[in-house]
């Protein structure tokens, strides 16, 4: 579960930077809003497996309070899911782990 997790925040990541870095741009730039609803429905979505995934996580691997608040917010800011994965799954319990 680790490994899908880690998946979905890697691609919860890739698509707020379309959504903030592509498709807002061309929306408000070049008239174009039809990118914002495809990137913006994907990211939503994304988002919201992400944070129920993360709350799956916290129960099964019995994470702090504050080690599942941090990487819930680290999927609100650009970038913030990669600084996360990197954080907090780096380590060889996750590397090696069964989950994986």
């Amino acid at each position: 579960m680790i490994r899908l997790f880690k998946i979905i925040a890697t691609l919860e990541g890739i698509s707020a930077l379309v959504l903030f870095f592509i498709a807002m741009p061309l929306k408000y730039m070049y008239d174009m809003p039809e990118y914002v609803r495809v990137a913006g429905m994907a990211h939503g979505l994304l988002f919201t497996v992400y944070i129920i995934m993360a709350t799956m996580l916290k129960f099964e691997l019995k994470w702090s309070f504050k080690k599942y608040l941090i990487i819930c917010l680290a999927s609100i800011p650009p970038f913030g899911t990669f600084y996360m994965e990197w954080k907090y799954f780096r380590g060889e319990e996750y590397k090696n782990s069964e989950n994986i």
